[in-house]
Order: C-alpha cells, then structure tokens, then sequence
C-alpha cells in the first residue's frame, strides 16, 4: 500500500512539473499555475489510482505515464510530440543526417497516417511508395490511432532489416502489402552540378548542421566552373533547423538584412538576421519550389522573395510557418514542442497558407493520373493563420493535381526548364544593359 502510493505521489509530481514547467530553449522557462489547473489534475489522479487498483491486468507505471504526455502531445498541434529516450536518440541523430530506416515522410490526414513524400534514393522511393499514400498496417498493426512518433519508431531499424507498410492508393481497389528493406537513411542534403550557359543547379533535400558548411564548399567549387547564375532547387524538401535556413539565407543576401522573425504566445519578437561578414553570392537566381516544400526550406524561399533576392518558380508550398523547440526530459525523453510562429521579413505569415511563386509552373503531366497533395491544411489540429484569421478561407485549387515521374528526366522537368530559360532571358537583358 506504502508503494502504490509512493508511485501515485511521483506520477501526480511528474505531471504537475508537465502543467506548470514549460519551454524551453529561446524563450527560457515560462511557467503556468492557477487552480483550475490542479482540478484538473485531480481528475487525472483518480483515473490513475482506478487503473492501478482495478485494471485486470498489473499496469507498468512508466507506460502509463508516457501514454498520458503522449496524450497530452496528441491534442495539440500534429507537429508537437513526445519522443521516448529511444525516438528521442534517433532524432538527434537524424539531425546529424544519417539514420535506419526506409525514407519518407509523414502526417496524419482524415484520422489516417499519410505519406507527405518519399525521400529521393530511399528504399520507400525504391519500392514506389508515393505522396498520398495511406498506410494503414506497419507489419500487420493497423495504424488506427497511432501517433506519429510511434509511426516513426516502428518504421525505422537497423539496416537490412524488414519492414513491411500496407497501403491504400486513390484509384486502387484494394489496399497492397509492400515490403521494404531498411537502409541507413544519409541525407545528403546538398547536391549540384552544372547546367547550360554557365548556369549553376543546386539541390538541397533538407536542412542539417552542415548543411550551411556543405552549400558554401558546393558554391565554392561552382564558382570553379565559372557560373554566371544559379538555380537552387528547394522542392520536396521538408525543412529541419531553423538555424539552418538563417545560415542558408545569409549566403544569398548581404549582411544583416532579416531573414524570419518568430513571435510565441507571449508575443515576444525574436528576430533571426544574415550573418555572413559581409560577402555573400549574388548570381541572378531561380528559387524552385513545389507543395514538398516546407518549414525551413519556406523559411529560405520567403526571405528570398520577400528582398527580391530571386524568382520563385513552382507550385505554392506545404505552409508551415511554426517553430517547434526540442526539449530534453530527464529521463532520457523528450518533447517536441510548437512554441512559436514564424514570419517572413514582410510580417508575412505562410502557415497553412504557404508561398505562393512568383510564375507558377505545374509539373509535366505523366499518363494522366491524379494523386492528392497533402499541405498542412489538410494536417489534423493545425494552426490556423493568425494574420488572416478574420478572412474566409479560399478554396484551394490545387488539392489534386496531376503525378509526374519521380525520375523525369532534366529535359522533363518542365519547372526546371522554365527556371533555365529565366536565366537564360535574364542574362541577355543584362547583356544589353551593358550594352546601353
């Protein structure tokens, strides 16, 4: 009896510590108390005692505990989540670039988990899993239910291992097992070559903790072949460190101009500016970016367009304009918490809205099939819009648009192409600006 109440004293002290300690990070320890906050707490202690004396089978303490914050997380936005020591472990690790796992990306829409995007040279990518895809069993469990971070867990193992996912495809009669061998996930996040004309091609999959270092060595060796403009490709790139994209930014625009301010519930403004001594590269640029694009990767894209540094060429992005701060628990775990809003340099916010390209360009169509987008709109518990909140939403025309191969060639890409022949037209106005 001594014990059991022992326990219930700890597990009312630990969720008390969740109520009224806070976040985290940049914006210090903000904490919350009232009474109506310890009512609610009784509650939750009743529960737990009902559970510990009546359920028919003993119940392991720190399973219950971890399904209570877990429950907590699930009823906030979809991007704040609990990670136990495990997930917490491979996050850290992920950030780093490198993991097991199959390589995609996912979100819960209409209750159901959904793929937002496979990785490019994954084994998902490999096996053909595709952007709307609903997977509804990992290795025979239904994922009804499930949060994303359990998902994630499950989906990810040592290499060589199996994993295997069943979908549900719009157009499909019936839902199909695909197997997938695991493989170490290493993201390279910056890729690039060199296209026509002096034309420079950088890709970036993601944003990392070298992923600044990694892009000035790229344009370092670019600069090697004598380019005379660039295309930076942000497409199906799902973001990452925040702190990333500011280091990005600064390598495209000149020292100290504003790339992204960020404001949390208290409405502290905290302003993230270029930091590069003073050089950065400033080639005539196309920005390419599509619904894939999110996060940091908006973060660049907006900064970018909102100082008229580049084009921006695609199709509007995810829109996902909020900050999630990583918090360690001291158990090992962790929180991913939502705790605050991004803006563009404009006081422009893009959540659920995203940016919209300058030229819109649509990918070329591919035997006519259709397969759904999937945006943070579409995400369940999403935050809304706190700029256009007093407006009606408009209806989105591009919930549905026409699939393209995922391998298209350079000459099919038909958003590349216009971004070649921006440059292209760009340098022969500045051409005859010489000229005059």
């Amino acid at each position: 009896m001594f014990r059991q109440k022992t326990i219930l004293l700890w597990m009312i002290l630990i969720i008390t510590l969740v109520f009224t300690g806070a976040t985290i990070g940049q914006w210090g320890l903000a904490k919350v108390t009232g009474e109506e906050h310890y009512e609610s707490l009784k509650t939750f202690t009743e529960v737990l005692s009902l559970i510990k004396k009546n359920y028919v089978e003993e119940a392991n303490d720190k399973d219950l505990i971890y399904g209570a914050i877990k429950g907590m997380l699930n009823s906030l936005d979809p991007h704040s989540t609990f990670m136990t020591p495990e997930a917490f472990k491979e996050m850290q690790v992920e950030t780093k670039g490198e993991f097991g796992g199959i390589g995609i990306q996912i979100g819960i829409k209409d209750d159901m988990l959904t793929v937002i995007a496979p990785i490019d040279d994954t084994p998902a990518h490999k096996a053909g899993v595709k952007a709307g895809d609903k997977i509804i069993k990992i290795n025979g469990e239904s994922t009804k239910d499930m949060n994303l971070q359990d998902a994630v867990s499950k989906l990810r193992g040592l290499k060589g291992t199996s994993v295997t996912i069943t979908i549900m495809r719009k157009g499909w009669d019936e839902p199909k097992d695909i197997p997938i061998v695991r493989d170490i996930i290493k993201i390279q996040s910056v890729k690039s070559k060199v296209l026509e004309e002096g034309i420079g091609y950088i890709k970036i999959t993601n944003f990392q903790e070298q992923t600044s270092q990694d892009l000035e060595n790229t344009l370092k060796n670019l600069e090697k072949e004598k380019i005379a403009s660039l295309v930076l490709d942000l497409r199906n790139n799902p973001g990452g460190l925040l702190e990333s994209s500011v280091d990005v930014s600064s390598q495209f625009l000149p020292l100290a101009k504003l790339v992204v301010y960020i404001k949390g519930r208290g409405d502290e403004r905290k302003e993230y500016h270029t930091r590069n001594n003073g050089q950065h590269y400033d080639y005539p640029m196309v920005v390419l970016v599509n619904e894939g694009s999110a996060s940091a990767s908006e973060i660049v894209a907006g900064a970018l367009k909102d100082w008229s540094r580049a084009v921006i060429v695609g199709t509007k992005t995810f829109g996902k304009a909020s900050v999630q701060t990583v918090i360690p628990l001291s158990d090992g775990s962790g929180l991913r918490l939502t705790t605050a809003r991004y803006y563009t340099p404009k006081g422009i916010s893009i959540q659920t809205t995203g940016i919209v390209p300058d030229i819109i360009v649509k990918p070329k169509t591919q035997k006519g099939v259709k397969h759904p987008i999937i945006r943070e709109k579409d995400l369940e518990r999403h935050l809304e819009n706190d700029t256009i909140k007093d407006k009606k939403p408009e209806t989105d025309k591009e919930d549905e648009t026409i699939e393209t191969g995922e391998d298209v060639s350079e000459e099919e890409d038909v958003q590349l192409q216009r971004a070649i022949d921006i440059l292209k037209t760009w340098n022969i106005f500045k051409g005859l600006q010489k000229a005059g």
